[in-house]
């Protein structure tokens, strides 16, 4: 048994009044104004050779923002330090990517209104409350929330979040929970595809959902209407919150769909997942396949899945994609499979499978069995999960060996920062950090 601290986000819906909702709708503006503000000044310091992007020059840049105009300070301190953080944050990034030399570097960019939509309470130190199925949150006021589950753990953040005309409040909490020691009896090898959601290497096969290409239709006919009223006009705001409700229905409907299977696999008797450790973004420059990549949520699924079958005790294995799809699961024969082929037809031993069950079979093969001969120049350790995941191990010997390893690195996601974004969709998300 290993005793871990978890953290889970709840996202609650929220019901504020006239007078809460233009108080939120002002601390938003308030907020992207003065993350704008401060990107302002700190590229006016960039420019004149400071190149150095400290906590303490943007304290002295708040100062001098405040002094220009009070009505900053109508946002909660601690909310201006987190705006703070998330600029830093940008810059950290920026820094990062220029050492990388991988394409565009992305330079922090100042915020529209429309992409400023969030108010963050990074402690839970008397600023926000709850009684009552009533919310109380400083510099804002009293609201209805609708606290459809019970919240476990102690409260750490409190986000407010604008969302297609509807507010949201996403807390995040603390709490330790003990993870079983599975043995790996059960593993098995997922291959995930287009055609198909997944195929198993047990030959169990996923359908493929279509929410995104069914609500299409509809995003379009309101992409169409905003593009025809005026600019800066209450129709053309109008209009945009319902294309983002139209956009937000089928991440909805993507999302549960992901939920729901990932669950059925942690509950469905495997002891372990192997899947390949696909480069999406990469994968998306093919203009011909970018949509329907893109529609498959691969990342998303991954995600899910790890954290998930971490916290049951389980692991997921990352492998080298490489061949996968071209490698005879029977031979280990190597040949040419474009992708209009669906059957695989072994050149050597006149093997029949289908493609991604090939594939999957592989896949499984390849986590089993890392130093084996035949993957000797594939295979790669099973790493620290996939963003946002946290399962790791090396899958050596997996089935003799799997009861007695531990998680000797595993990431966790600041919750009241950079990576909160991520943080708005879900229901339920977990992470972990080292335990005892």
């Amino acid at each position: 048994m290993i005793n871990m601290e978890f953290k889970k986000a709840y996202k609650f819906r929220i019901y504020p009044d006239a007078r809460r909702q233009s108080e939120i709708d002002e601390k938003l503006i308030l907020a992207q104004k003065f993350y704008n503000k401060l990107l302002e000044k700190s590229i006016g310091a960039y420019g004149d050779g400071n190149k150095s992007v400290s906590m303490a020059t943007f304290n002295r840049f708040v100062k001098e923002i405040i002094s220009e105009n009070a009505n900053y300070l109508k946002l909660y301190s601690q909310t201006r330090c987190e705006i703070e953080y998330r600029l830093k944050k940008a810059y950290q990034n920026f820094f990062r990517r220029c050492k990388g030399n991988k394409g565009k570097n992305g330079f922090p960019r100042f915020k529209s209104k429309d992409r400023y939509n969030s108010l963050t309470y990074p402690q839970d130190n008397g600023s926000f409350s709850i009684e009552k199925n009533r919310l109380r949150v400083s510099r804002i006021g009293t609201m209805q929330i609708e606290l459809h589950r019970a919240i476990e753990g102690q409260i750490k953040t409190l986000i407010i979040k604008r969302e297609a005309g509807k507010y949201y409040a996403v807390f995040t909490t603390s709490t330790e929970k003990v993870i079983p020691e599975v043995k790996n009896t059960t593993p098995v090898g997922i291959d995930m595809g287009l055609k198909t959601f997944a195929v198993f290497s047990d030959g169990t096969a996923i359908t493929k959902p279509n929410f995104r290409k069914d609500s299409r239709k509809h995003i379009a006919k309101w992409q169409r209407i905003v593009a025809r009223r005026k600019k800066g006009s209450r129709r053309r705001q109008m209009a945009k919150e319902r294309l983002n409700r139209e956009y937000q229905i089928a991440n909805n409907q993507q999302e549960d769909y992901l939920h729901k299977i990932t669950n059925q696999l942690v509950n469905s008797g495997y002891t372990s997942f192997a899947v390949e450790k696909l480069q999406v973004q990469n994968m998306v420059r093919n203009h011909h396949l970018a949509k329907s990549i893109q529609d498959a949520s691969w990342s998303r699924f991954r995600q899910l899945l790890s954290y998930k079958a971490e916290s049951a005790g389980m692991e997921v294995i990352e492998v080298n994609p490489k061949d996968t799809s071209r490698i005879c699961s029977n031979c280990d024969n190597i040949q040419d499979m474009p992708l209009s082929e669906r059957l695989f037809l072994c050149n050597r031993c006149g093997m029949q499978k289908d493609r991604d069950y090939n594939a999957s079979i592989n896949i499984l093969k390849r986590a089993l069995n890392p130093s084996s001969s035949n993957f000797d120049s594939l295979a790669v350790k099973a790493t620290a999960g996939h963003a946002g995941s946290h399962a790791q191990g090396d899958m050596a010997s997996a089935v003799q060996q799997a009861s007695k390893s531990r998680i000797d690195e595993l990431r966790t996601y600041s919750a009241n920062a950079e990576e909160a974004h991520t943080l708005w969709r879900w229901e339920d998300v977990t992470y972990a950090k080292r335990g005892i």
